[in-house]
């Protein structure tokens, strides 16, 4: 179990996440799917057939609307399973179709032309690309993609602007410094806000990288925030033994076109798929890392974590004995952020105002002070910081 997770009595319920393949789908490529997803989802502590339903065209009949549900639709110009296809779309439900890498999209059936699709690429042949799709329709990973790269300019510059341009190639949200500040912006302000906003931070080791102050503090930082490293280790380079536990890249001499970069194409797409892959684990720890704190806060005021649901919402009882429901959100909470929120909770038919959760340090305090104009605003949400829970839920009013 992770750090700071939910124990078995209160996991989710079975079937809160479900999850459907159908389509032209061949039976090797169904079950590397199953599996990767399978993998990625015990980041969170769930399981496929307990926690997550996995249905296909003879079961989806039976799916329940009430859980959060996505579909992919493997195309190959057959056709197949176009009653249950059009049965989804009639209650609007999330499909999306998929085609092997070189083939074209004129094989995906005429209902679904319309539909965002994805081409499954020769270089993932385990498919995460499109379980990190299914496990972001469902809200298991969030829909904001970030990558931070970290490094010295004087010794990998070329290697990490390749990278940022390979990772938005990608659809990835890229941090890096020369690109992404704007003049006049407080530089270090922007940085650390941008860092907690960050899925995985991708830490260039090369020989220097520790010399500087703001790089030490930048690997520091995103330890301290459970945001996952992936190291990748300059050639003849000894890393030191801070960032031992980080996913580990060793380049070899002829990796490097020069001193500073560019990587070897090849290389520098395995370093990508490594990106993707790392992602759901790192969302995972820090979600379980606000959970874990939450609970904590809530047992040492006399409440209880009583279970959890679709979209990871916590429902909490408090020392009155009345109940809300809780969101812990990674990253920096936005106002489109309180309006997924207050939707789920409708769709959940939840009674009580719904609570964000949210973790503030290294957010800046401009945004800081947004997030409290908005609250003043946006009445459907109430924000708490995670470090103020007890605090604050001792205190708590039920609305009238």
């Amino acid at each position: 179990m992770h750090v700071g997770a939910v124990p078995n009595d209160s996991r989710s319920p079975a079937g809160v996440y479900e999850l459907a393949i159908l389509g032209d789908v061949e039976a090797a490529d169904r079950q590397t799917l199953t599996d990767t997803l399978g993998e990625m989802i015990a980041d969170f502590g769930l399981e496929l057939g307990t926690d997550v339903s996995l249905l296909d065209a003879a079961s989806i009949s039976g799916r329940d609307p009430g859980a959060a549900f996505a579909a992919v639709y493997f195309a190959a110009g057959k056709g197949s399973h176009a009653e249950a296809v059009a049965t989804l779309l009639g209650s609007s439900a999330p499909i999306i179709p998929t085609i092997a890498s070189g083939v074209s999209f004129e094989q995906v059936p005429a209902a679904l032309k319309f539909a965002n699709g994805l081409q499954r690429r020769a270089d993932d042949p385990k498919m995460t690309e499109l379980a990190t799709a299914l496990l972001e329709c469902v809200g298991l990973l969030r829909r904001q993609r970030r990558v931070f790269v970290s490094y010295r300019r004087t010794e990998a510059r070329a290697a990490a602007v390749q990278l940022h341009d390979l990772l938005s190639a990608r659809g990835f949200d890229v941090f890096l410094d020369t690109h992404n500040i704007r003049p006049g912006d407080a530089f270090q302000d922007v940085l650390w806000h941008r860092l907690v906003d960050s899925d995985v931070m991708v830490m260039l080791d090369t020989p220097t990288y520790f010399g500087s102050r703001w790089t030490r503090e930048e690997i520091g930082r995103a330890r301290a925030k459970d945001i996952q490293v992936l190291r990748v280790v300059w050639p003849a380079h000894t890393p030191t033994r801070m960032t031992d536990l980080s996913e580990t890249v060793h380049l070899e001499a002829g990796d490097l076109n020069h001193a500073d970069g560019p990587i070897d194409d090849a290389k520098a797409d395995d370093i990508v798929l490594r990106v993707e892959r790392l992602r759901s684990r790192s969302i995972a720890a820090r979600y379980m890392a606000i959970t874990g704190k939450l609970r904590a806060d809530v047992e040492k005021i006399g409440g209880a974590v009583e279970a959890v649901g679709a979209h990871r919402a916590i429902s909490l009882r408090l020392v009155d004995d009345h109940r809300i429901w809780a969101y812990p959100v990674v990253g920096v909470p936005t106002a489109e952020t309180l309006h997924d929120i207050a939707d789920k909770a409708r769709q959940a038919n939840q009674q009580e105002t719904p609570v964000l959760v949210y973790d503030h340090i290294g957010i800046r305090e401009a945004w800081g002070s947004h997030l409290r104009w908005l609250g003043e605003q946006i009445r459907s949400v109430r924000a708490l910081k995670v470090s103020e829970a007890g605090w604050t839920l001792a205190g708590w009013e039920a609305e009238g």
